[in-house]
């Protein structure tokens, strides 16, 4: 993966994340309209809701799922150039992720509750005396929708714990890998004032044995002199 794939890879998850933001904003602003109107008699206007909620969920988790894929390419691309402003720009991007999600699932549940609400208040207002089959047909269904939503929840947490333990051991191997560069360059550091000691007394040394040479010399001249005269 190249350094421009890197940049075209965050400028995708730039916009998927503005896109993101835009649509929970308007299904926050669904449910709290939903919720105003909950007491409404219209059954026709119930089931708009359900369209609504329906395609609005289906979008919102389409672009959840795309971010999410995003997210782990960059997270692939750290693995290789192990640089750290590289590794903290994804943990941003996956806390953002991470935020998104929860509040989607916060408002989508809440909004469960005001459809089943209205489910059964319009249920006992068109046949108080006979329960409807068709309400407990469309509970039924919410109920198995929002458990589906559910384990798709459960397994795109397991996934953010399981990408976060892998940055978490590529940070750790990062920093090890710094603490054995120290190491060595402490251990030069060490070592050059031992070599620079035994240099300094292999001089010393040779000074002594210059002047030791010297003075035989020396002295066998004197005697060579005498000898002579």
């Amino acid at each position: 993966m190249t350094a421009n794939h890197w940049e075209e890879l965050r400028r995708e998850a730039r916009l998927l994340e503005n896109e993101i933001d835009s649509k929970l904003l308007a299904f926050s602003k669904f449910a709290s309209r939903d919720s105003s109107n909950s007491n409404s008699e219209s059954v026709p206007l119930l089931e708009d809701n359900n369209d609504v909620f329906d395609r609005i969920t289906s979008e919102i988790e389409r672009l959840l799922a795309k971010l999410t894929d995003i997210n782990n390419k960059m997270s692939d691309y750290t693995k290789q150039v192990q640089n750290s402003s590289a590794i903290y720009t994804v943990q941003r991007h996956r806390e953002i992720l991470n935020d998104y999600s929860n509040e989607f699932r916060k408002t989508r549940s809440n909004m469960m509750e005001v459809m089943h609400r209205e489910q059964l208040l319009s249920s006992n207002k068109r046949k108080p005396d006979y329960p409807s089959m068709s309400s407990t047909t469309k509970l039924t269904d919410l109920y198995l929708k929002e458990q589906e939503h559910i384990r798709n929840s459960e397994i795109m947490i397991e996934e953010q714990i399981n990408i976060a333990s892998r940055t978490r051991e590529n940070l750790l191997n990062q920093r090890n890998t710094f603490k054995a560069f120290q190491t060595q360059m402490t251990t030069l550091a060490n070592r050059f004032p031992m070599i620079n000691s035994l240099i300094h007394r292999i001089n010393i040394r040779k000074r002594k044995d210059t002047i030791i040479l010297s003075g035989v010399i020396a002295v066998c001249t004197f005697f060579l002199l005498i000898f002579i005269f």
